[in-house]
């Protein structure tokens, strides 16, 4: 996509050429949209204070969520960095749960793990606005379902629309 002209680049500029260079990787998701995906077991990178699931670690209590064990079904927002494949790569071994992620099928990370291995995936309607945010996220997002039961929640959520059984060929 071309930069309109006219327009410069801030860290808020949907054409900044880099959308995870930002100063804070860390986005509350609204929890109407969690409680929307069912009921979570763990959320490995959550914030204090921001009751996603049952049991919620924080960089704060347990440093690094991706060198813990795992359980139960999973909600991931993960950091919006360049550690987020890490993230999302571990959901998917573990084998239960839901991201949300930003909406980028054209990324490596889209290409090489989410569209080959997802269950379903729904592109959120409009877009997301963290709780820790001024504005709208400055991209579209999208919830990944790992395993068929993640996939029938996410269905019926209403919250925007699904695709299934993804094929992707080379």
């Amino acid at each position: 996509m071309l930069r309109p002209q006219g327009l410069t680049s801030t860290a808020a500029d949907p054409f900044d050429g880099d959308m995870f260079a930002k100063r804070n990787d860390r986005y509350l998701t609204p929890l109407p949209l969690v409680r929307a995906c069912g009921e979570f077991d763990l959320d490995p990178c959550g914030a204090p204070g921001h009751p996603t699931a049952a049991t919620v670690w924080t960089p704060e209590e347990v440093g690094d969520g991706l060198s813990m064990p795992w359980f139960g079904r999973v909600w991931l927002n993960p950091p919006y960095g360049r550690t987020i494949g890490d993230w999302v790569e571990r959901l998917f071994q573990h084998g239960s749960g839901v991201a949300l992620i930003p909406c980028s099928p054209d990324t490596k990370l889209w290409q090489s793990l989410v569209l080959p291995s997802a269950s379903c995936i729904l592109f959120v309607r409009g877009r997301v606005r963290y709780v820790n945010a001024a504005r709208p996220a400055n991209h579209p997002s999208a919830l990944i379902a790992v395993s068929a039961n993640d996939a029938e929640i996410l269905r019926s959520t209403g919250l925007g629309s699904t695709y299934s059984s993804v094929e992707v060929r080379s």
